[in-house]
């Protein structure tokens, strides 16, 4: 799936061939009836991890935890990509023949299997395959899976761990192991919006407001706790054991991104670049071939949180995260503009090139900037044909002092200074509410817009309720959020405490790749992705903070 991306922003005829002798391989594999999990069919009695029960060595029987759904979910969302990106029928044509045994297999009839997948993502793999094939029966299917999870009569229940303890049109809080509920909970929004039903559109909203008010990390990380792999209590937010999965962080990006379809509100892009820059971002090493499974929030440099181990790894035993984050990053192209009618969105900054379809016009738009490194942004617009529309800015939370859509966490401080907008060289203020600045206007050839977002130190505090972060701050510069560490501070470490001096910014292009840093008379911090890249040593996200007035 990620080289299928990688191929949409950057061709590459070498890739492409591998990925067909690849394709050829998995043909191989796949059953004359459709059947393709290839442990099973290659020697059905021996299971292919030992929390996997095989009694029979039959298909399907073990369904809460054999991941043949599973599976199957993620080769049909890597065939859609790869059509996507190619026009080739060659993996879809083997995803859609999974997909029909799957339909003539589960459903409500007495000839089929009642039953639902212990590990969702089949839903959103079966409704890709709809919106390229409109086959109902892919996203009837889908639907049929998430209506029956939950229900006892349908099945044996696996319990608040895989979602399935009532139904999910009732679901109001986020439990359970995080990765799958954020799988499942962009599956719902699918169905939300494609079958407009209500009783969904209330539940995800229901959910994502949990999550995101009460059990989200400040970097945007989800998921509490190591045993299950599982989101907590509410405000159960531990830094030093927290789990925070980078697959966790992935899936509520994808979730993110389909509400802000649904909605077209920008908080769930704020959602998102929090994430992106900081929780999900970290999973990965500066030199790409190290990851976390976890991502802590501290560290006493004793604690083998990553399974196994106080840093980044390069193998575990489950490799789920490192192969998402490669699937992941090379479809971040498509998370940067959408459209609605006369309207483009801007809704990531990033130096890129895009050609968007509005109105039987074709948009050229070409962003330039060194975000989130600073707050300039410049956008050429070169429409095919003069003609009105809309562009649309996302003003980021963290430049409307707010840190989240929720209060869970909140600035300190205003900041104080507001952005503005450049159209050709004149300016306009931006006020600090606005989610979005809409420009529309009769748009020409060599149009410029720039958009200027003044960053400053910000402190941020957590909700009360949240017991470990009371007292301290995080220290955050845009959408970045920073954590100091042992190699930078090696003196008292633990007795650091953020002061109301002054601190600076300053770019150390020979730091960790080149980035910005955050200094004081007490403290050196650094963007929190980037930490343990130089050994094994103390961090912390959350500082004691120092009121000099007080103290």
């Amino acid at each position: 799936e990620g080289a299928s991306y990688s191929l949409i922003s950057a061709p590459n005829k070498k890739l492409s061939a591998l990925i067909d002798s690849l394709v050829a391989i998995i043909k191989t594999g796949q059953e004359e009836d459709g059947y393709l999990t290839t442990w099973r069919t290659i020697d059905p009695a021996r299971p292919p991890a030992q929390w996997v029960e095989v009694r029979e060595g039959k298909r399907w029987e073990s369904l809460g935890a054999s991941h043949e759904l599973y599976n199957a979910g993620h080769l049909y969302e890597a065939a859609a990509a790869h059509y996507q990106a190619t026009g080739k029928r060659n993996f879809l044509d083997i995803a859609l023949k999974n997909a029909n045994l799957m339909v003539s297999t589960f459903g409500d009839s007495t000839t089929k299997i009642q039953a639902v997948p212990g590990h969702q993502i089949i839903e959103t793999g079966l409704i890709k395959l709809f919106q390229i094939t409109k086959n109902e029966d892919y996203l009837n299917l889908a639907k049929y899976f998430l209506d029956n999870r939950g229900k006892p009569e349908n099945h044996e229940l696996f319990g608040p761990y895989s979602q399935d303890h009532v139904p999910v049109t009732i679901q109001q809080e986020a439990v359970g192991h995080a990765v799958r509920a954020v799988y499942m909970y962009a599956a719902m929004t699918d169905i939300a919006a494609l079958k407009n039903d209500s009783s969904y559109a209330k539940a995800v909203n229901n959910l994502w407001n949990n999550m995101v008010s009460k059990k989200m990390y400040v970097t945007g990380g989800i998921g509490a706790r190591h045993e299950s792999e599982a989101f907590g209590e509410n405000y159960e937010l531990p830094n030093l054991t927290a789990y925070s999965e980078t697959c966790a962080a992935i899936g509520s990006v994808y979730w993110n991104h389909r509400l802000h379809s649904l909605y077209g509100s920008a908080s769930y892009f704020d959602v998102i670049e929090r994430t992106m820059y900081n929780g999900l971002l970290s999973g990965l090493a500066l030199n790409s071939e190290e990851f976390f499974y976890p991502n802590a929030l501290e560290s006493d440099g004793v604690y083998k949180f990553n399974r196994g181990a106080c840093s980044r790894q390069s193998w575990f035993d489950c490799f789920c995260c490192p192969t998402n984050l490669i699937r992941f990053i090379p479809s971040i192209p498509g998370l940067i503009y959408s459209k609605h009618e006369d309207s483009i969105y801007v809704n990531l900054y990033a130096s890129s090139k895009a050609t968007i379809e509005i109105e039987s016009n074709t948009i050229s738009l070409v962003q330039e900037t060194d975000y989130p490194w600073n707050g300039v942004v410049n956008i050429r617009i070169d429409p095919k044909e003069k003609a009105p529309f809309t562009l649309k800015l996302r003003v980021p939370g963290w430049a409307r002092n707010e840190v989240l859509p929720t209060d869970l966490y909140s600035y300190k401080e205003a900041a104080h200074t507001t952005g503005s907008v450049l159209i050709n060289g004149k300016r306009q203020n931006i006020a600090h509410e606005e989610e979005y600045v809409s420009i529309t206007r009769e748009w020409e050839a060599g149009d410029v817009v720039t958009l200027e977002l003044p960053m400053e130190i910000q402190k941020v505090v957590s909700h009360d309720s949240i017991a470990q972060n009371r007292g301290k701050v995080a220290l955050e510069y845009g959408p970045i959020v920073y954590a100091i560490e042992e190699v930078d501070n090696p003196v008292n470490f633990d007795r650091i405490k953020v002061t109301d001096e002054a601190y600076s910014i300053k770019r150390e292009e020979d730091l960790l790749g080149g980035v910005n840093t955050i200094n004081g008379q007490n403290l050196k911090a650094i963007p929190y992705y980037s930490w343990s890249n130089r050994g094994v040593g103390k961090m912390k996200v959350w500082i004691e903070y120092k009121n000099e007035e007080k103290d």
